[in-house]
């Protein structure tokens, strides 16, 4: 057995879980967040059932894992941090360096910084994430886990955008996508339930959160996907705005240079006060806008871009695939609102969409909530990005050990 952590770092936060490996059982999991603020909830779930939570000061990331690795002996989920043989990063944007996961050493490091520019909101918090990791575990494997990588399937014809060829040439100007290890998960676990090869499925997974995004998945691969250069990209999100015209953000500029003087102020506006929020003015998360839709004319607009934005996408990969098998839901809105999976599948009752009502009023498994009878099937999947992480932390470390014995 090995205990492989997996590892999803935010600017103010750490997720985890650690798992027994290869039986894949999850020893424990949890959240550190509100790290560098006085009032940081620790939230670890372990054993049995058991759940401790703790609200103290924790002035960064290095403090924030050595209060984990702590916690972790203090509850005997470990005997000791030799028992932790390999830590997985989530890393969103891999650019053209990265097409699969990879064990992180300084020049790994190095392009992680680098690329930053494609995720400016992301990369720099892992990096940090990382950096403690090795500080405090250096014996273990450290592995970069790339949301972008799945996507690196997609055809040219899908990633090249259409702006002068040599800025994808010379600048790496392309579509990167993100996601990738969440759609690679739910994909996999839909053909398990619809009983049929992944590779012989026209599937369109949607990973609706906070950071929403839709792929199509052809021949067992990333095919299409609505994120582009940057997470920015795609359908309405909680506070980002998905796709718009560039003409219209130098027209603001040009007009507002009190409160837009530059580009740079433009793209962080588009990050944190655009979409769900931008639209409604009432909050960027989904469950407080549908609560204030019957009486916020906003707030009922926001929710019928958000569903319109995705039917739009599955829509056109239907089209791209020239057809489609099944439609997955997943991730915080995906899987938790069945008001906007309800909604999403009358706008595709055309395809032959009925919902199972019962199905798509339960919680917390996966079910397909459309009829048996429906021609296209549509699953609530429960995503578990952690769990693609640790499978690659243990594929590098058994090929590391390859090596090594001969």
């Amino acid at each position: 057995m090995e205990k492989i952590l997996a590892i999803n770092s935010g600017s103010s936060s750490l997720k985890f879980k650690l798992f027994n490996m290869p039986e894949e059982k999850v020893l424990a999991s949890g959240l550190i967040e509100r790290i560098g603020l006085k009032t940081a909830n620790v939230t670890i779930k372990y054993g049995n059932g058991e759940k401790y939570t703790d609200v103290t000061s924790i002035a960064d990331h290095k403090v924030a894992v050595d209060i984990l690795l702590n916690l972790l002996l203090r509850f005997n989920i470990i005997g000791d941090y030799n028992e932790i043989t390999g830590v997985g990063h989530r890393v969103v944007a891999g650019g053209e360096y990265f097409k699969h996961s990879a064990i992180i050493d300084d020049d790994v490091e190095k392009k992680i910084g680098d690329l930053a520019v494609l995720a400016p909101l992301h990369n720099p918090a892992h990096l940090i994430g990382i950096k403690a990791f090795k500080k405090q575990l250096p014996q273990a494997i450290s592995v970069a886990v790339f949301d972008t990588a799945y996507h690196q399937t997609m055809p040219e014809e899908n990633y090249i955008y259409s702006l002068p060829y040599e800025w994808y040439q010379k600048l790496d100007v392309r579509r990167y996508g993100a996601h990738g290890t969440s759609h690679q998960y739910v994909a996999q676990e839909a053909a398990k339930m619809m009983k049929r090869p992944l590779e012989d499925l026209k599937l369109i997974t949607c990973h609706l959160g906070a950071g929403a995004s839709i792929t199509a998945i052809k021949d067992g691969k990333s095919f299409d996907t609505s994120m582009g250069f940057t997470p920015l990209a795609g359908i309405t999100m909680a506070t980002r705005s998905g796709d718009v015209d560039p003409s219209l953000l130098s027209y603001v500029i040009d007009k507002n240079k009190n409160e837009v003087p530059d580009m740079e102020k433009m793209v962080d506006i588009l990050n944190h006060k655009a979409g769900l929020l931008g639209i409604s003015g009432v909050s960027s998360d989904m469950r407080d806008i549908l609560e204030a839709a019957p009486t916020n004319h906003r707030a009922q607009l926001a929710v019928d871009i958000f569903v319109k934005n995705v039917v739009k996408y599955i829509g056109q990969y239907i089209a791209e695939m020239q057809g489609v098998d099944g439609i997955v839901f997943t991730a915080g809105i995906g899987e938790n609102s069945q008001p906007i999976r309800s909604l999403v599948m009358k706008r595709l009752k055309y395809l032959g969409i009925e919902e199972d009502v019962a199905n798509n009023a339960t919680f917390g498994k996966n079910i397909f909530v459309s009829t048996a009878d429906s021609k296209v099937k549509v699953m609530r999947i429960m995503t578990d990005e952690e769990l693609v992480i640790a499978r690659d932390v243990q594929t590098l470390k058994k090929s590391v050990n390859y090596v090594s014995a001969n």
